[in-house]
């Protein structure tokens, strides 16, 4: 039988977006599929010594994403947009895919479709149109000036007229290409595609009339392909081990401040700083790398402390290991809704930590059975799912 192309498409704004559909990536039969995976350029060392067909493909900076999330300002702009589907088309043509599978590449709502190619999106559930959804204002301007209690109630009013902002960029790059508007609610912007696959558990993000196009996959776990540090074999006997990441769309500036609220505890401290600058100060409890294999780290670990985000915290669950996420952006606080729904973390805003609210939390997490148990009730729901047997299930099915 003639294997298929797969094409991964991954938009390489932070880590995540290149790690999540790189694992996936490696989870399929050969025999069948010839796999295919674009991203940006700087991504390589993650690449090296996987068997994919590799091609490059432009995303704006990382800085610039994360910029334009502080400020609370649309991402993309139509320019953008639409030179991203003139790359994409250009990229479809030249690997001409049976599959395309995007990673928040949201361009190919109109390059799949211009290239008459089946589309499937990764997007976590909780951006969802039919997930509901509580949403607490993240880390903007306005919550450095005004009380949180107010900011709540101004973010309540904005939001929707945010994304509006947010979506229409698309929907003008949509217009030129003669398909219709999808709407003014950013969720319908990142999932228009013909399958939407969310890498996550329901339980922790229940559905609400979800449409048979829509489906689970369960956690999509990664971790970058790195050698073990020299210290990874010599940490002390008898401590418990607090795994620290704050990964490429972290509060790096936080890391001072969480290092000294955990130096005076009887705990040995895991740090991954994703390539950010090592602190002047190191407390003689923690041991520090620019990557570690997460998931070692997760399942050594009594207690991992993130920014929230869906991959960290997805790796602290599997292992059955507890949260604490200091969340930044929107994304983060969504995410962290579900750990919390399911009792397994503690959620701190990242613009107002200091460093004896992260020990009391940390402590929290530590000494109280309630969470612990919690983590590891996620973790057996975890095995229910093989997130790459269900992807191989729809690419069959297509």
């Amino acid at each position: 039988m003639e294997r298929k192309k797969i094409l991964f498409v991954a938009e390489a704004v932070t880590l995540a977006h290149v790690g999540r559909p790189l694992a996936l990536a490696q989870t399929l039969d050969r025999q069948r599929y010839e796999v295919h995976f674009a991203c940006a350029p700087g991504y390589e060392m993650f690449l090296a010594g996987s068997d994919l067909s590799t091609w490059v493909l432009h995303s704006i900076s990382g800085e610039r994403f994360l910029a334009a999330l502080a400020a609370g300002k649309p991402v993309y702009d139509r320019a953008t947009l639409a030179q991203y589907v003139l790359d994409d088309v250009a990229l479809l043509e030249a690997v001409r895919p049976d599959v395309v599978v995007g990673d928040f590449r949201l361009s190919l709502s109109v390059s799949a479709r211009v290239a008459r190619v089946p589309y499937v999106a990764l997007i976590n559930a909780y951006w969802s149109p039919y997930v509901k959804q509580h949403y607490h204002v993240p880390a903007l301007p306005m919550t450095r000036v005004l009380p949180i209690a107010l900011a709540e109630r101004l973010f309540r009013g904005v939001r929707p007229l945010a994304f509006a902002l947010h979506s229409r960029p698309l929907n003008k790059v949509r217009r030129a290409y003669r398909l219709p508007s999808l709407g003014y609610d950013l969720r319908r912007i990142y999932t228009d595609a013909d399958h939407v696959l969310y890498p996550d558990l329901p339980e922790m993000f229940p559905p609400l009339d979800m449409p048979t196009t829509h489906s689970y996959l369960g956690p999509v776990i990664w971790s970058p392909p790195v050698a073990l540090p020299a210290w990874w074999d010599t940490l002390p006997a008898g401590r418990r081990i607090v795994y620290v990441t704050l990964g490429s769309s972290g509060q790096a500036a936080l890391l001072p401040t969480l290092l000294d609220a955990l130096a005076p505890l009887p705990v040995t401290v895991l740090v991954a700083t994703a390539g950010h600058a090592v602190p002047a100060s190191v407390p003689s409890n923690a041991h520090l790398a620019p990557y570690l294999p997460g998931m070692l780290a997760a399942q050594r670990a009594s207690l991992v402390v993130c920014n929230g985000g869906s991959p960290t915290s997805q790796q602290a669950l599997v292992a059955g290991v507890p949260v604490l996420g200091i969340a930044g952006n929107l994304d983060q606080y969504l995410n962290m809704q579900g750990v919390l729904r399911m009792g397994a973390g503690i959620l701190l805003r990242s613009d107002r930590v200091r460093e004896k609210q992260l020990r009391a939390a940390t402590l929290q997490l530590l000494e109280h059975a309630g969470p612990r148990a919690a983590a590891a009730g996620v973790s057996l729901q975890c095995l229910r799912y093989d997130a790459g047997g269900r992807l191989a299930q729809l690419l069959a099915a297509i």
